[in-house]
């Protein structure tokens, strides 16, 4: 063979491997809980690009939506990102309730008036003390986004008082909103996100709370209901986690980078739910929801009727643990 034969197959099988990529790319599985339109998705596809750019391609996520990895199931979803069956998972707190109960500290009725509260838990000792918790758990959270402020819809008719939520059948996503919804004389039904909009849509619940620039909207939650309240009673985070057994698995430079990746794409998460939460309002009513925004007294008395569910929950979580949440908020103001 002559030796400018021997050059252009050197210089063939070189092409081949530049296309193919870097000989030891990591491909990682990653399970969210809501279909492909959401904040949820956009997140964890930058969360895939930013560690893409930063390993020169070497780790790769795959995005798996409506916790397909789990068959739908969330609760399950999360036992698997535990054992290690499951490498990251992008979930909101309450979602994680029933295995670690701790996390429903974040939702409990009314704690929060503001992102700048919201903000200042999760940067600070309270977020760190929560993920100490879902470290005993087999899981390392990674960063901070969020499902936001939920707000409530429903088909029968306009939320102005706790008194319009009696005999309502509303879907709910854990076990602490089954206790604000009672205290609220609501007929509560827990289900899986997945099966929420056929149940919405044939009428088997009458409504639903979720917040408008996460789910709400990217979800068109607007298209089987009628009459929205902003009523911002629970805040929701999302927090990005990678199984425990993966993540020792790691020498520290790949944990730092695949931290920071993390960190930048939750941040992105964050800016763009919020965005379409300030301009969901105005886009919902184009759409021809009934929307009422009630006044500051009007909140007083929701807050005042689930009350009962907060001192609960308190309980469950832990009071110091709320406390905690509580003086970091007053701090902040």
């Amino acid at each position: 063979m002559k030796i400018s034969q021997l050059g252009a197959i050197a210089l063939f099988s070189a092409t081949l491997a530049a296309m193919a990529g870097p000989a030891s790319a990591e491909t990682y599985r990653l399970s969210q809980n809501t279909s492909n339109t959401t904040t949820w998705q956009k997140g964890a596809e930058k969360f895939n690009e930013l560690l893409g750019e930063a390993t020169d391609g070497k780790m790769e996520v795959r995005i798996f939506p409506n916790a397909q990895l789990a068959g739908g199931d969330q609760m399950k979803q999360t036992e698997m990102v535990s054992r290690g069956s499951i490498d990251f998972m992008l979930t909101s707190a309450i979602n994680v309730t029933p295995l670690v109960p701790e996390l429903a500290v974040f939702s409990l009725p009314y704690l929060y008036s503001d992102y700048d509260e919201v903000d200042a838990t999760t940067s600070g000792e309270p977020g760190q003390k929560i993920e100490e918790i879902l470290k005993e758990h087999g899981i390392i959270a990674l960063a901070w986004g969020e499902n936001g402020f939920r707000e409530v819809t429903n088909n029968v008719r306009p939320i102005k008082t706790p008194a319009d939520m009696q005999g309502l059948k509303m879907r709910v996503s854990g076990p602490m909103y089954i206790d604000v919804m009672q205290a609220l004389g609501a007929n509560p039904q827990q289900m899986q996100w997945s099966e929420t909009f056929p149940a919405l849509q044939q009428g088997v619940v009458d409504g639903q709370e979720n917040p408008i620039g996460a789910v709400i909207i990217p979800q068109r939650v607007y298209e089987v209901q009628k009459y929205l309240t902003t009523w911002h009673y629970s805040y929701d985070p999302l927090f990005l986690g990678v199984s425990e057994k993966l993540w020792d698995s790691w020498d520290d430079e790949t944990k730092t980078t695949v931290k920071k990746a993390a960190e930048e794409a939750m941040e992105y998460q964050k800016e763009i739910s919020r965005e379409g939460t300030a301009k969901g309002v105005e886009f919902l009513r184009e759409q021809g929801m009934d929307v009422y925004e009630p006044n500051a007294e009007e909140i007083d008395a929701f807050r005042e009727a689930t009350k009962p569910a907060f001192d609960t929950w308190s309980k469950k979580v832990g009071e110091d643990l709320v406390k905690s949440f509580k003086d970091t908020i007053v701090q902040s103001n």
